[in-house]
This record gives structure tokens, sequence and C-alpha cells, in this order.
């Protein structure tokens, strides 16, 4: 790449360049809509996968091994964030994100083909692990490529408008991994999706990544690179510029503690937690609680273009505070009223709403045994339908005793949400999700603003990915741990105290960002 592309490039027509940049646009999102779908399939699926690659004994720590992994991936992020910003700054912009690609879109398609832990024991989960782990590192190099590169073509009165459409594509393929799994479970049996079929949806990425990375080959290099490249501009030690000069550290330290540190918690409350939260504290069925987040999740996914437009106009402080600020605010009361809401003590049992059965199987390891199961389900006069499985080891003598006392039976539950109530929490999480759009949207342009553009990707990735992945990232197994912890003491209020960890992190993020971030939008040609 050359200078002549930056100024065949800048002697466009705004409509020229407006097509341009929508190519552009389009190449970028669609690469990194399929990362954040190859992401976050982990964790859509992070309840089956506890029982595949995980002992089975503890179902608990299982989930939170699982939850664990799932954030071992978040916490590399930076890690790649170092590597592949430092070649975008070296070699540029489009190569770097050519090959996070492809490691994300085969680490993706092996984690569908890694055996159970039935089959293989202790190398399943370190299989997954060190596959999360790559996953997590090519994530660390795409997302500051993508909104470097749409960045820099972007006209700076339209920058925030801009990259919003990067910041859509992470809603978008959490969006579509449900959707994925929702299309996979209501095609086939209970049995089969337990199986076989949750592989499915990691298999299918590896088409996608195909077709992306064909679109991604054919790009052109960001104007504002090729200009530096061709005229020797470009940084020798992106590293050292980035972190070991204090003038630029100072910004970096501003970017993570001021802006990014906050926007990765409210972005995984709004999204991953209140999918945990639904899932294992109110215990809504999993398929509906796919169907609830993919509806929330399309209904607020425009407003992450809304608010990247609106910083064009107010600047980019402004939206971000606020977020944080009405976030922060209101967490406790929303998840107080979505916990509520199921609340069985108003609720009166349906005419005949009592149905039970007894079903039995052979004991897995003991032949002469059996499995018993007593199913009951209890319909209410508002819709709402409680399913109940109570498992026993029963043998020929009767229900199995361990140290003089009958066994425990396993006892599971899951709750299926009446219309009225399922397009209430639908509106909770969606409120969540403006929440999110607020913090998100206008931050690639803020992100990119802040640094010139030989250490740009270097600087601009490594602040946003520790925020999400290190704050944002362990989000769901501290707030797990919090939960459970709390729950185990006794605590009237155990469900919301998992909300203490991304309310005390914003609440500091916000602070520092009032007093210290500039409200005004930067030229970044420099």
């Amino acid at each position: 790449m050359s200078e002549q592309h930056h100024d065949v490039y800048e002697n466009m027509s705004d409509k020229q360049k407006n097509r341009t940049i929508w190519s552009v646009i389009t190449a970028s999102s669609l690469g990194t809509l399929i990362e954040w779908y190859d992401f976050y399939i982990f964790g859509s699926l992070a309840i089956v996968l506890a029982t595949k690659f995980f002992p089975a004994d503890n179902p608990t720590a299982a989930f939170l091994s699982t939850l664990a992994t799932f954030a071992a991936g978040f916490v590399v992020r930076p890690f790649g964030a170092l590597f592949f910003g430092r070649l975008g700054d070296l070699i540029g912009r489009k190569y770097t994100f050519l090959v996070t690609l492809l490691i994300m879109g085969f680490s993706t398609f092996l984690i569908g083909c890694i055996p159970s832990y039935e089959t293989i024991g202790f190398l399943a989960p370190v299989l997954v692990l060190i596959l999360r782990l790559l996953q997590g590192l090519a994530l660390g190099g795409e997302y500051g490529g993508a909104a470097t590169y749409v960045a820099e073509y972007a006209q700076p009165h339209r920058r925030g408008y801009w990259t919003s459409w990067i910041q859509t594509t992470a809603t978008a393929g959490l969006f579509i991994s449900l959707i994925v799994i929702l299309v996979t479970k209501t095609s086939l049996s209970a049995e089969e999706f337990d199986g076989w079929g949750w592989r499915i949806p990691f298999w299918i990425s590896i088409l996608m990544v195909g077709v992306s990375y064909i679109i991604r080959k054919n790009m052109k290099e960001s104007p504002l690179f090729a200009k530096a490249k061709s005229e020797g501009k470009t940084s020798k030690n992106p590293l050292k510029e980035s972190f070991g000069n204090k003038y630029n550290f100072k910004f970096v330290l501003l970017a993570l503690f001021g802006a990014a540190m906050g926007q990765g918690v409210i972005w995984y409350t709004g999204q991953f937690y209140a999918m945990s939260f639904l899932q294992k504290v109110m215990n809504v069925e999993s398929a509906q609680v796919d169907s609830l987040m993919a509806t929330a999740l399309f209904l607020g996914t425009p407003f992450f273009v809304f608010f990247g437009w609106l910083s064009d106009k107010v600047g980019r402080k402004a939206i971000m505070m606020t977020g944080m600020l009405v976030a922060i605010l209101a967490y406790r009361p929303i998840y107080d009223s979505m916990y509520k809401s199921v609340n069985l003590e108003n609720k009166t049992i349906a005419t005949n709403g009592i149905t039970e059965k007894r079903t039995s199987k052979a004991h897995h390891e003991i032949t002469t045994d059996s499995l018993v199961t007593f199913h009951q389900e209890k319909l209410f006069t508002d819709g709402t339908l409680i399913k109940k499985d109570s498992i026993v080891h029963w043998s020929p003598s009767g229900v199995v005793m361990k140290d003089g006392k009958a066994e425990e039976p396993k006892v599971s539950q899951t709750v299926k949400l009446s219309d009225n109530t399922k397009w209430y929490i639908i509106f909770m999480i969606f409120i969540q999700v403006i929440f999110v759009t607020m913090v998100y949207g206008p931050i690639a342009a803020f992100l990119v603003e802040m640094f010139p553009v030989r250490i740009r990707y270097t600087s601009m990735s490594l602040p946003y990915h520790i925020g999400n992945g290190v704050f944002g990232g362990l989000l769901p197994a501290v707030a797990t741990y919090l939960v459970t912890t709390a729950k185990d003491a006794g605590h009237s209020t155990w469900y919301l105290e998992g909300l203490w960890y991304p309310i005390g992190v914003a609440t500091v993020c916000l602070l520092i960002g009032l007093f210290y971030l500039k409200n005004k939008n930067s030229n970044i040609h420099d």
C-alpha cells in the first residue's frame, strides 16, 4: 500500500466515500460478527458443556469450572491485544485481522470435535481450555483492528456513527449464536441435542469463517496507515512507544479505568449475566431463555448505531457516563423485579393443574439397580408451568441407603414463564441492553481518537481488552460465586448479591471518567 491509496480516497466525493466505507464496514463487521459468534456459543452453551467436559458428580463445581474456562478466554485477550496490536501497527490492519479470523474459526470448530469427559477423561477440559485460550488471543487482535480500520476510513464528523456499526457485531454475534442454538434444539429431540446436537453450532462456524476470509482478503489497507507507511512514519517498536512513553501510557490507563472497565462490566451484566440469572437463579427453561434473550437483543441492537451517531453531536463522554450512572442505579431494582416475577406465592394452581408420573431406567454403573424419576408438573392459572424432576437411586430392596440414611434425591426444577411474564422479562433485559448501547456504542470512536496512527492498534486494543476481557469476562464467575455464597449464608436477597461486582467496578470507572476524561471529539490524522 502506498500514499497514492490515501490520496485517491481523500479526493473522492462524499458519495463515493460513503460507498467505500459501507464496503469497509460490511467486510469488517462480518468477520468481527463471526468471531463474536464463535466466542459466545461457548457461553451460550455453558450449562450443556459443563456436563460434557467436566466430571458429572458435582454439577455446581462443573458449571463453575465451565464459567472459569469461559473466563479464561477473556483473561487472555489483553495478551492477544499486545501481540496482534503490535503486528497491526507494524505490517497493517488488514493482514493482522485475517490471521485472527482463521485462528478463531479453527479453534471453534475443534471445540465441537473434542470427545466428552466420559471418553477421554481430564484430557477433555485441558483441550477445551487450550482452544479457549486461542480464541481469546484471536479476539484480542480482532476488535482493535476492525475498529481502527473503520475509523481511519470514516469522515471525522461521522466517526461515531460509522464505528458504531462495528459495535453492533458483539451483540449480533450473541444474537445469532442464540438463534442457531434455538433452531438446533427445536430441530432435534432433547436426547439428540444432549448427545451430539450441541456440537452443530461449533461446526457451522467454519463455513462462515470461509466466506468472511474471502471477503476480507480482497480489502485494501486503511488509507491513513498506508500513508504513514509510505512516508516511513510507522512505529518500529509499538509496544515501547505505547507503554514505555509516560505521556501515552497515561492515556492508556485513562482509557482503561475511565471508560473500558465500566463498559466491560455493563456489557456482560446486560447480556451474559442476565442469561445466567434467568437459567441458574430463576430456573427458567433453557429454550425459553434463549428466545427471551434473542428478542431483547434484536430490539436493542439498533441503539448502538443511534448512540454512536449521537456521540458525534454531543460528545462521547456524556453518553458513556450517563449509561454507567443509570446502570449503577437501576441494576438491583431490575433484577429484584425479574426474580419476583416468578414468585409462586401470589399464583393459583389451575384446576387439574398437577400431573405426576414415574419412570425408571437401569443404573449406568450397577445393572441390578434402577434410577427412578418422579416427574411433576404444576400449571398455574396465569400460564406459568413448573416442571420438577426428582431422581432416586433405587435397588431391589428399596431406596439406596448411605450412612444409615436414605440417599438424597437429585432434584431439578424448571419454570416456563407465562406470556405476560415473558414479555415483562424481555422488557427488563431490553432496558439493560439500552445501558449497554450507551456505553458501548461510542467507545470505538472514543478509543481511536485517543491515540496516534503509528501506535493506535496497540494502544487502544490493550485497555479495551483488559476492560472487557478481565473486568467483564470475570463477571459471570465472580457473580455466580457471590450469589452461591450469599445463598449458603442465608441472606434474604442472595439472588442480588452478584450485582455488587458490576456496580462496584462501574462506580469506580464513572468517578474517574467524570473527572479526567475530555468530552471533545478529536482529530485522528496525527
